[in-house]
């Protein structure tokens, strides 16, 4: 029976994949603009007069990325190619391959936003359930309306006041960028130092500006446990506090967020296209945005379609492992 739990989950997700593609291909086509001409009217303006044929050469690029052919054509061909992961090549970077132009966006991005978005969920989780847990705390009691007021706070503004304060004031960071103008990017440890100097401000935005949206998820969910009857249970066997604050309230009260934060990883690209443009960070959200400007059609599909499966694997694999983390759902699961 847990195997047609499984294969229902996979068919929902290639349902959704597909339908989320299909969105993909043809929202970008609603415009009436031209990539290819924009692109070729930029080659001419730079070029001297007369020494490009704009119209044999919107010819031959619209031959060669198909955009010659019927829309129907056009979306069945991308379709196949999304179905073998072929992201065909860039529009405004031909003929650079969108997947070579994701491969040197992606761990940037990875990087920054999967460690930021972790340091923040933790701290936000054990706050959040601290301010229920030990109510009589002055520290805390301080600190909860701070990160609150954070939270409700856009992390680009917070990140200009850190460019602002320690970066331009203070000079204790660099000012943005993925690292030094100076710097060759190579596997060693002074490369890597650099980086981790460059991504602390854009990391730390992200963390100032999101814990208090974890903490506030996890106060709530830990206020409706603590009156649970084995919370009382346990609390009349005597347990010590500690095992009685991990094994049984955070415990239970973390599912909810753990779903948050499968979701939120699957949105780490569109999370990160402020906070890269303010700090001028290599990743993907710059390169969405450039892709976006030029509508870059391919770009466009081939960082959207990264995304959409990212979101949908997450949630395959949470369909999946959240029986294991809560035995209660086992029975909706057979």
């Amino acid at each position: 029976m847990y195997l047609i739990y499984i294969a229902k989950r996979v068919a929902m997700l290639l349902l959704v994949v597909v339908t989320a593609a299909s969105l993909n291909f043809f929202v970008p086509r609603m415009t009436d603009r031209n990539p290819i001409l924009e692109k070729i009217t930029e080659m001419s303006e730079s070029s001297a007069p007369g020494s490009v044929d704009m119209a044999n050469l919107l010819e031959v690029f619209n031959e060669r990325f198909g955009l010659d052919r019927p829309l129907w054509d056009q979306y069945v061909d991308y379709l196949g190619d999304m179905l073998v992961l072929d992201l065909n090549y860039s529009i405004t970077s031909y003929p650079t391959r969108v997947a070579d132009m994701i491969a040197e966006a992606l761990p940037w991005t990875l990087g920054l936003m999967v460690s930021a978005t972790l340091i923040a969920f933790v701290l936000g989780t054990v706050l959040g359930a601290l301010t229920v847990w030990r109510k009589d705390s002055r520290l805390l009691q301080i600190t909860v309306p701070v990160v609150m007021v954070f939270s409700a706070i856009p992390f680009y503004l917070i990140g200009l006041l850190l460019i602002y304060f320690l970066a331009y004031r203070a000079g204790w960071f660099p000012i943005g960028g993925g690292y030094s103008i100076t710097a060759f990017p190579a596997w060693d440890w002074e490369f890597a130092r650099d980086v981790i100097e460059h991504s602390i401000l854009p990391g730390a935005s992200i963390v100032i500006a999101s814990i208090g949206i974890w903490a506030l998820g996890m106060r709530g969910m830990m206020v409706t446990v603590q009156g649970e009857d084995y919370m009382n249970f346990a609390e009349a066997k005597g347990l010590k506090t500690r095992r009685m604050f991990f094994r049984y309230a955070v415990r239970n009260a973390i599912l909810p967020q753990i779903t948050q934060l499968a979701l939120f990883m699957g949105q780490l690209v569109t999370g990160a296209v402020l906070v890269e443009i303010v700090f001028g960070y290599p990743g993907m959200g710059s390169l969405l945005l450039q892709a976006v400007d030029y509508l870059d059609y391919y770009t466009i599909y081939g960082i959207v379609f990264v995304l959409i499966l990212a979101v949908a694997v997450s949630m395959l694999i949470l369909d999946l492992v959240y029986p294991l983390l809560d035995p209660r759902t086992r029975a909706h699961s057979k």
